[in-house]
């Protein structure tokens, strides 16, 4: 497990052999979101050889969730169960101790055979290992009740008025304290320990200095209040750990130069992380220049729209350089000081190493199997995530200093899913919202991954979270549930906008909130759209009248198909094929009748993995083409490169069906390019969508397929060349309405009024506590 914080902070002095062992809950997980990241600063770093002991009435696999937040600091020692388990920072258990708990133990079972002629003991259904907690009401319990834990050579232990645990003899989170100091030959150091609860009283018992934080339970107070090195703070949480560190003489006021960097804000209201530049970068005789993005219906330009209106903003990108400190780099750059005169583009120099690891290599080869449900594809390298890390770190510090206080910081895709844990940390004022622009597996799937946990609790330190369908929605949700206990906050139905039982991806609710370890995380389904005022304006354009004219005569009366993806197994290519060969065999009346245009988006250079790929398209297209070709015809038209977008809606436009089937996708905005490019030219187009494409989900109207059923390709491509004029009319138009209403500056309009509803509800909340 890695540990996840920003870059250490000035070290302090007054406490390099400092062991605070605190109780969790109440303690080091309550105050002021100030106070517990200066908690969090001391003890990661910031006072040098300092330790800290999680000391918890919690069961050990609870607390692993806290392992993943940025938020708190990372213990050197665990004691949890009020004692019963003693483990390292990293679960290791320590020394003896932890199998002398084991063997003085009876046993849960006989424990519970023993007490269950008490009906009074309701079993607590919590994680727990060498103890048995219920609950039990004030006075209830009896002599017998006592002596037949007696009988069991066990003690009992009652708190806060309702809890009782049943814990080996002798076992207590104060003599569990002594024997760690002991077994790890921590004398020498200053030991403090914090609490709230009576469950906390033998901590104190123990003769450490102690720290009872603000607002705790008055039955510990009253029975520690005469106890000497005692220190009753008014604070709660951890800011009474702060008041008490001072009070026993450890100095926790942040240096002037670490209060400086803490107090550095920007001026940009929003700030949109992404990994890409909102221009190209080209080295034109020894000379950067800035030339528009090759896309002109991506995702760059729409959100480059949120900046026109005069909203000062910064977009957080990489430049690739010769090194991470390049001379005389321009951190700043203009991105278009007539359009958005108040946008910066904050730069972070990365070199060609930087990019091939964090984003070729280690996003491509492990993260992407994953996300597609390919993980026999994937590859895992601790040293790539070690790099992925260090990028994010960057791109989270670089926001950090962009944002204004309070202001929205919005991250793009997974290959910044760890930027929300560095930044949560560097600045709790933001506003974090994260859209994930792929689709997110089934949580059996997304485990596999060695660091999930850490990917869990960093998206967590969201304020809100979206995702292009509610399947991937309730997938994340799954996830989040092996990870720690979920309090559901709300559900929404999704019906009538999205398909439910009528597709692989349909759910009938979908989550919209959640509470996690106190935080609350809105969620939301965002399916990105198209420019379909662009679409329009490019059909009518007289060089793609042109291009569609040069299509048609190729073509020559025949019904072209067409098909355009990138190189990748997850669009499915060569399943595609065969089943298009296999229409070509079972229907000989299609031979000379369809033409299969098939474009394929080469990847980018230094894609290694799809290599393989590539040369088994070729084989089987020149398979195809071989077996069927005549003098006329050819019946797959292949194209292995990528087209201009006005190329693009020309093949839109010259073609009657749309085969859009990958194995996995996101979303696929192939799919609704087409629809408004039929609809611009005022033709009917029908279009086949896989199941497993998020936009399924969206596009009533389009033929579902399930592109790993190879009768079932074939036999929907066959009902698509053979549709009547009427339903492709009627279809076209349903789709077309969808398309048009949720165009792209919909989706990004929706996505930022969700945040913002969401902030201003969680305000409301606060206010009233």
């Amino acid at each position: 497990m890695t540990a996840l914080m920003p870059a250490r902070p000035p070290h302090l002095s007054g406490a390099s052999n400092l062991l605070l062992a605190t109780d969790l809950d109440g303690t080091l997980l309550a105050g002021t979101s100030e106070a517990r990241r200066r908690v969090r600063e001391l003890f990661s770093g910031a006072l040098p050889g300092a330790r800290l002991v999680f000391i918890t009435g919690r069961g050990l696999e609870s607390i692993i969730p806290l392992l993943s937040d940025p938020t708190i600091p990372a213990p050197d020692y665990i004691i949890a169960d009020v004692g019963a388990t003693i483990v390292h920072g990293d679960l290791r258990p320590v020394g003896p101790l932890h199998h002398e708990q084991a063997a003085n133990w009876p046993g849960s079972q006989a424990v519970l055979r023993a007490l269950s002629g008490f009906p009074q003991l309701q079993r607590q259904t919590v994680p727990q290992e060498r103890r048995c907690s219920f609950f039990l009401a004030e006075g209830g319990i009896s002599d017998a009740l006592r002596a037949a834990v007696e009988a069991l050579d066990c003690d009992l232990l009652f708190s806060a008025g309702r809890y009782l645990d049943v814990l080996p003899r002798g076992v207590s989170k104060g003599s569990a304290l002594r024997r760690l100091v002991a077994a790890e030959g921590l004398g020498e150091a200053k030991v403090v320990v914090a609490g709230d609860t009576l469950n906390d009283l033998s901590m104190f018992e123990a003769g450490y200095p102690g720290i009872v934080v603000g607002g705790a339970e008055p039955a510990l107070v009253e029975c520690v209040r005469k106890l000497p090195g005692v220190f009753m703070a008014r604070a709660e949480g951890c800011g009474g750990i702060l008041e008490g560190l001072a009070h026993h003489g450890t100095l926790v006021e942040p240096s002037d130069a670490a209060q400086q960097q803490s107090d550095r804000r920007g001026d940009a209201d929003l700030v949109m992380v992404y990994h890409r530049l909102p221009f190209d970068e080209v080295v034109e005789d020894g000379v950067m220049t800035q030339r528009r993005p090759k896309s002109p219906n991506g995702i760059i330009p729409t959100l480059l729209s949120f900046f026109g209106g005069g909203q000062t903003g910064s977009w957080v990108a990489w430049s690739q350089q010769d090194s991470r400190e390049p001379d005389d780099f321009e951190s700043h750059v203009t991105v278009d000081a007539e359009r958005y005169p108040r946008l910066k583009a904050a730069r972070i120099p990365l070199t060609a190493e930087d990019v091939d690891l964090f984003y070729k290599k280690f996003s491509k080869e492990a993260f992407w199997p994953i996300i597609f449900s390919f993980p026999d594809k994937a590859e895992f390298h601790q040293a790539h995530w070690e790099c992925f890390l260090e990028v994010n770190r960057l791109f989270a510090e670089q926001t950090a200093r962009e944002a204004a206080e309070g202001a929205v910081a919005w991250i793009h895709d997974y290959n910044l899913w760890m930027v929300p844990a560095f930044l949560r940390a560097l600045r709790p004022d933001l506003k974090i919202a994260f859209f994930h622009h792929t689709a997110f597996p089934s949580s059996d799937v997304f485990n596999i991954l060695p660091w999930r946990r850490d990917i869990i609790g960093s998206l967590l330190q969201c304020d809100y979270v979206g995702f292009h369908i509610p399947r991937y929605v309730e997938n994340f949700v799954d996830a989040v549930r092996s990870f720690a206990p979920v309090e559901l906050l709300g559900t929404v139905p999704c019906a009538p906008r999205y398909l439910t039982y009528g597709c692989a991806l349909g759910v009938d609710t979908m989550t919209s909130a959640i509470e996690v370890g106190g935080r609350t995380v809105a969620l939301g389904a965002h399916p990105v759209g198209t420019d379909v005022g662009l679409i329009g304006r490019l059909a009518g354009s007289q060089p793609v009248q042109d291009n569609i004219g040069a299509i048609d005569a190729y073509l020559n009366g025949v019904t072209g198909i067409v098909s355009i993806e990138r190189l990748d197994y997850v669009k499915g290519s060569l399943e595609k094929l065969q089943a298009f060969e296999r229409l070509l065999e079972q229907h000989p009346e299609m031979l000379g009748k369809v033409t299969l245009l098939n474009i394929i988006t080469p990847a980018a250079p230094g894609m290694e993995i799809y290599e393989s790929l590539r040369v088994e398209v070729d084989r089987v297209v020149g398979r195809i083409n071989g077996r069927f070709s005549t003098l006329n015809w050819v019946p797959v038209r292949y194209f292995y490169r990528s087209l201009p977008f006005e190329e693009v809606v020309a093949h839109y436009a010259a073609c009657g069906v749309a085969w859009i089937t990958p194995l996995r996708d996101g979303l696929n905005l192939v799919a609704k390019e087409y629809i408004a490019t039929r609809k611009a030219v005022g033709k009917p187009g029908v279009l086949i969508m896989s199941e497993f494409a998020g936009a399924a989900v969206e596009l009533h109207g389009a033929l579902l397929t399930n592109p790993y059923d190879a009768n079932a390709m074939t036999a929907t491509l066959y009902q698509a060349l053979t549709m009547g004029h009427d339903e492709a009319v009627y279809r076209t138009g349903r789709l077309a309405a969808i398309v048009s209403e949720h165009d792209i500056k919909r989706w990004g309009d929706d996505f930022l009024g969700a945040v913002a509803r969401h902030t201003a509800a969680e305000a409301v909340v606060k206010e009233a506590a």
